[in-house]
């Protein structure tokens, strides 16, 4: 940001993607809390065909785990959640597309508010939309783990073993 950045409002962008199609389907909402997550499931209850199941794929927000949120979910048998471990956001694939939301419309452009901020969202949701394609992990299970597992390992080193031998004696 520049020093003379102003803030012209926010906006919350509730995403979901079909892998196997690519499809994604948004809605910008005023606040991110238990009342608007249920609004956008229902979206997607009206949109996936009765007779599928819907995995959905979260993080650990608050918003998600609400006795609302709950409530509706226990009513809706069809709808399976999944949460990705904490500092993992690159296994919920709808990332993907929030990134690039941000990196090509977001953090390029201006907005003179939250209706110019939405308006640039739908139009980068609406390309992505012209270019449908199926997500295909590049990488196999065996690869992803093994990186995944390096990573850790460089990290245990990083910290120190005196940390893990402490963590042993407990």
């Amino acid at each position: 940001m520049t020093h003379d950045y102003k803030r012209n409002g926010t906006t919350t962008l509730f995403a979901a993607l079909d892998v196997k199609s690519g499809r994604v389907m948004g809605a910008c909402m005023p606040r991110h809390r238990a009342k608007e997550f249920p609004a956008f499931l229902r979206r997607i209850d009206r949109a996936v065909l009765k007779s599928r199941d819907v995995h959905l794929v979260l993080d650990y927000s608050a918003t998600h785990k609400t006795p609302e949120v709950q409530t509706w979910l226990t009513q809706q048998p069809r709808f399976r959640l999944h949460f990705a471990p904490t500092s993992a956001s690159w296994m919920n694939l709808i990332e993907r597309v929030f990134a690039e939301t941000t990196a090509k419309r977001i953090r390029r452009g201006s907005s003179s508010g939250v209706d110019d901020l939405e308006r640039a969202i739908q139009d980068c949701l609406l390309q992505h939309k012209a270019k449908l394609r199926p997500f295909v992990w590049s990488k196999t299970a065996e690869d992803i783990i093994t990186r995944e597992r390096r990573a850790l390992d460089a990290l245990d080193e990083i910290r120190g073993n005196g940390e893990h031998a402490a963590e042993a004696e407990h």
